[in-house]
């Protein structure tokens, strides 16, 4: 019996010569300008506006999106979420990865090179980087000159903004647990609490460390998804390729008249962000941010060559004359699974928020004292009730009893709750002495009887959420 086995990408795990963190050398990225480079820069504005921008947002007098530890509330624009909504952020996340492994399938590591945190104040710190000490060449230069007036001005400017930037973004982080308003008020008097002000430094110290100091290496030793990304690509997964077959061998057109496309000008190492030669193959380094296609369709474009050169290519179009149809990339197996899973949770998950009762009710038995006798052989039973309005309006409440002939409740039966608001009630249910006999009747030998019951609560919009409890009749 014979098995055939699903071609992969072969990928390599580093250069030589970035073998380790002693071998590995500092990268100056130069900058470059194309459709991908402005789609990456378009990406940065678009999750720094979430990040940096939702925290500020309000909806109801209160903020729009909110991860409220302290009051256990998680409040996503209209949608507030207790403790018992779990399911729903597990979800979440769950989408998310599912999200991710779609995503690689079909085209690589777009997510590091385009939306990834790390790439993203990556190429922000790099901005600032140009700002103060210039291109690439002249950062260069930098390096290698000796210490002066002018490379420590340039130096610990751009550090000191380096650190502005790391100290915004973790108070940022801190505004989606905390009210944003008040962290900014608080910080602006120096009032910030200690655990604000500990987890403002804490990421901000690790976006310095990671975005600043670190950069690539967080790609090219750190980062564990470069490693096993090869388990979810296959050979027909779009990845920033070279055409060896088109480029080799190496050398200037001018001179060599029978060479390759590659003029071996090195922009394409020039302009990548972790300093690998995509010549060299797929590497677990590469992160597809496909910039190293915006210097080579450059340079194809001078040279007045087809573009194409470098592009997302898979194993199997790459062999091909054509590349591979749209049609083709989503009916492999592992893209329709991700995709089946991914559509089916989407839809149970609209499907429970859709269903999900603004109103819950959560019923604990008084377990010191199971039953007493009150006046005239009346029995009572002590319950604590937890009831939470997870609407944004006051909502009038009232409370029944379900499933107990002649029982009476002595605490409450009639409240309102304020929008969010979680209210703990300890009432008594009292039976009197001709159905506790009735329920003595049915209870056998045993010294008590325990009978079903439930509470339910009821809104004058008419939704109504019951949960079961029981009531106990000593012998």
């Amino acid at each position: 019996m014979t098995s055939t086995r699903q071609p992969v990408i072969p990928i390599h795990r580093l250069l030589p010569e970035l073998q380790g963190f002693e071998a590995a050398h500092k990268v100056q990225v130069r900058s470059m300008r194309g459709r991908f480079s402005r789609l990456r820069s378009a990406l940065v504005l678009l999750t720094q506006l979430v990040f940096l921008g939702l925290p500020w947002l309000q909806i109801n007098g209160r903020q729009a999106v909110r991860f409220d530890l302290e009051a256990q509330r998680f409040y996503l624009f209209k949608l507030v979420l207790a403790p018992q909504d779990l399911i729903y952020l597990t979800g979440l996340l769950v989408i998310s990865a599912l999200l991710l492994f779609f995503v690689t399938a079909l085209l690589g590591r777009v997510w590091c090179g385009f939306a990834c945190p790390q790439t993203v104040y990556t190429q922000l710190f790099l901005g600032l980087e140009k700002r103060f000490e210039g291109e690439r060449h002249l950062r260069l230069r930098l390096d290698r000159a000796g210490w002066g007036p002018e490379k420590l001005a340039r130096r610990g400017g751009k550090h000191l903004a380096w650190l502005l930037l790391s100290l915004w973004v973790g108070l940022s982080f801190v505004g989606w647990f905390s009210p944003m308003r008040e962290v900014a008020s608080q910080l602006m008097s120096w009032e910030l609490g200690r655990w604000e002000a500990f987890w403002a430094l804490f990421y901000g110290g690790f976006t310095y460390l990671n975005a600043g100091l670190l950069r690539e290496k967080i790609c090219q030793h750190i980062c564990p998804y470069g490693r096993f990304q090869g388990a979810m690509l296959d050979a027909d997964t779009l990845l920033v390729s070279y055409d060896a077959r088109r480029g080799e061998p190496r050398g200037k057109q001018a001179t060599a008249k029978s060479s390759g496309a590659c003029v071996d000008c090195s922009l394409c190492v020039q302009v990548c962000p972790v300093g690998i030669d995509i010549r060299q193959g797929v590497q677990s380094a590469c992160i597809s941010c496909a910039v190293c296609i915006d210097a080579c369709d450059q340079v194809m474009d001078k040279l007045q060559a087809p573009r194409g050169l470098i592009r997302f290519a898979s194993e199997n179009g790459a062999r091909a004359v054509a590349p591979s149809p749209l049609r083709g990339l989503l009916a492999r197996p592992r893209v329709r699974i991700y995709g089946g899973l991914l559509l089916g949770l989407c839809l149970a998950m609209a499907w429970g928020l859709a269903q999900r009762p603004e109103l819950r009710l959560d019923v604990i038995r008084d377990r010191g004292v199971m039953a007493r006798q009150v006046d005239e052989g009346a029995v009572e039973n002590i319950y604590r009730l937890q009831v939470v309005n997870l609407s944004e309006s006051p909502r009038h409440i009232s409370l029944q009893l379900q499933g107990l002939a002649g029982g009476q409740l002595i605490g409450g039966e009639r409240w309102e709750l304020r929008g969010g608001e979680a209210r703990s009630l300890v009432l008594a249910v009292r039976l009197p002495a001709r159905e506790a006999q009735a329920l003595r009747g049915q209870g056998g030998g045993r010294d008590s009887r325990s009978h079903a019951m439930a509470f339910s609560i009821r809104n004058a919009q008419g939704d109504e959420v019951s949960a079961a409890s029981s009531f106990v009749v000593p012998r």
